[in-house]
């Protein structure tokens, strides 16, 4: 290709992103989902949530499996003060419980303090950590879910993770992203390392 070619492909690029940017001028609270196998989901919630930070929104990030486990993320977080509420409502991954009635009862405490943070229009994010998860085990019921999310203040953006996200939630979210799994260094004996797992 030459320099000339690139050049007329860039501006009809640039004239095509231009015409969808002109076009889309709503604006609303987005629900987005991060689901899939692979490593990134809830770095990718929190990075929306550090963006948030940055325009000035308070944040809610609600963890509902990962209860067990301090990370730096939520320290880092919880230096934003009166801007961030940080809860980490799980008491661990289902493997390491081993206890389904328990966790369906801390699943349904989280969700009481979710519903809470879905009706206050303070709040400019609410990040749903591994609720994907929640619900796939049934602790929470899609249903719950997905009313309580339609009835959530017009801009406020939520943010759910986990792996196995159902249809339906797929279905009525406006951005859903799914990592995919293609190298993981745990499957070669190389444990969780600071800064990247936790």
């Amino acid at each position: 290709m030459t320099d000339t070619d690139h050049q007329a492909k860039m501006e009809r690029l640039k004239a095509s992103v231009n015409r969808r940017i002109e076009a889309a001028q709503d604006e609303k609270g987005l629900l987005v989902v991060h689901t899939g196998a692979g490593k990134g989901k809830t770095t990718a919630a929190l990075g929306m949530a550090i963006r948030c930070l940055g325009h000035g929104m308070k944040v809610a990030v609600v963890q509902f499996i990962k209860g067990a486990i301090d990370t730096a993320e939520e320290r880092i977080l919880r230096g934003f003060g009166d801007h961030v509420v940080f809860l980490r409502m799980g008491e661990g991954y289902t493997w390491e419980t081993q206890d389904r009635e328990r966790d369906k009862s801390v699943a349904q405490e989280a969700w009481i303090e979710v519903e809470k943070f879905l009706q206050d229009p303070t709040f400019g994010m609410v990040v749903l950590d591994e609720l994907n998860i929640a619900i796939h085990h049934e602790y929470v019921s899609l249903e719950q879910v997905l009313n309580a999310v339609a009835k959530r203040p017009p801009m406020l953006h939520v943010v759910i993770t986990g792996r196995g996200a159902k249809p339906e939630l797929i279905e009525v979210a406006d951005l859903v992203s799914e990592m995919k799994m293609i190298k993981h260094p745990f499957r070669n004996g190389i444990k969780a390392q600071k800064g990247v797992e936790f």
